[in-house]
């Protein structure tokens, strides 16, 4: 890694007119960036990430002369004869933008003022930028193609980590499936699960909304109610939610639905509510169905084996 300590000499100066609030991509905060200057045709390729407390040195590869404004701004800056390192002000907005000005100082291009633009971003910042006038060195080449086999190396092996996790996902949720997730939970006693279907439901229709017929179940440790629903509006029906109330109380639901019940058709809910066995193994309950409109379905007297 290149040093970027007492060797450094540098100006800033803020844009003019209001800060812009446009942060940098979180891609461009790298930590490392490498800049050349034969090849950065746009302004864009000149922005650099900084971020408040966070320290971002730039080495250039031959002594500059850097021009900075509202210096005292900033809680930190060390200069040197070929680069800079500073610590942004605190009250740093994010996407507030400051430009820094550099010029070569060996003669070849002393007039040539070279400018950056360094882009608060909050909470990221570039560690270390480098900056090259002409076509870069052999070394510093073969250094990035190092860097980047590395982290080339560490995103492989996070890949297959993620991968393994995944496959151990998998084998957690085949093994969770169909009657063994209720034997394996629990929720299924040496009387298995009971089941009684719903009285007449013609009498507790809605206006647009109906339930053509029901079954009720009862687990070791759950009840369940599934409903067929008709629904006889002009617009589609879809579920937002459920409960069950009983001597006044209502127990909120988990729902699963279908396809959401367009006009004319009949669809499948089924609303579960858990640890509610033994307190709804006697006595009548009420199933509330409501969408996210104003329709609702109240079918009472649901009794559970």
């Amino acid at each position: 890694m290149l040093p970027y300590a007492p060797a450094f000499l540098l100006v800033l100066s803020l844009l003019p007119g209001s800060p812009v609030v446009e942060p940098l991509p979180v891609a461009v905060c790298e930590d490392v960036r490498r800049i050349e200057l034969s090849r950065s045709l746009t302004n864009g390729e000149r922005e650099i990430c900084v971020s408040p407390g966070l320290m971002t040195g730039l080495l250039f590869d031959a002594p500059v002369s850097v021009e900075l404004q509202d210096e005292v701004r900033f809680v930190e800056v060390t200069r040197g004869r070929s680069g800079v390192s500073f610590v942004p002000p605190r009250d740093l907005a994010e996407g507030e933008r400051l430009r820094l000005t550099a010029r070569f100082m060996d003669g070849a291009s002393l007039q040539e003022a070279i400018a950056f633009t360094l882009v608060a971003h909050s909470g990221r910042a570039t560690h270390q930028v480098e900056i090259y006038r002409d076509r870069r060195t052999r070394e510093s080449l073969q250094q990035e193609v190092a860097q980047e086999r590395a982290k080339h190396q560490q995103l492989s092996e996070e890949n297959q980590r993620l991968r393994g996790e995944l496959e151990r996902m998998r084998a957690r949720l085949h093994q969770s499936a169909g009657l063994r997730s209720v034997i394996i939970n629990g929720a299924m006693g040496p009387e298995g699960v009971a089941a009684r279907a719903l009285g007449i439901l013609e009498e507790h229709t809605g206006r647009e909304i109906s339930a053509n017929r029901g079954v009720c179940y009862r687990s070791a440790k759950n009840v369940a109610v599934a409903v067929w629903l008709r629904n006889s509006g002009a617009e589609p029906w879809t579920v937002a939610g459920a409960s069950l109330t009983l001597d006044g109380e209502p127990m909120k639901g988990v729902v699963w639905h279908g396809e959401t019940i367009g006009a004319g058709e009949t669809g499948l809910v089924v609303v579960e509510v858990n640890g509610a066995a033994d307190a709804l193994l006697r006595g009548e309950a009420t199933l509330s169905l409501w969408e996210a409109g104003p329709r609702a379905l109240h079918i009472p007297q649901v009794t559970f084996p």
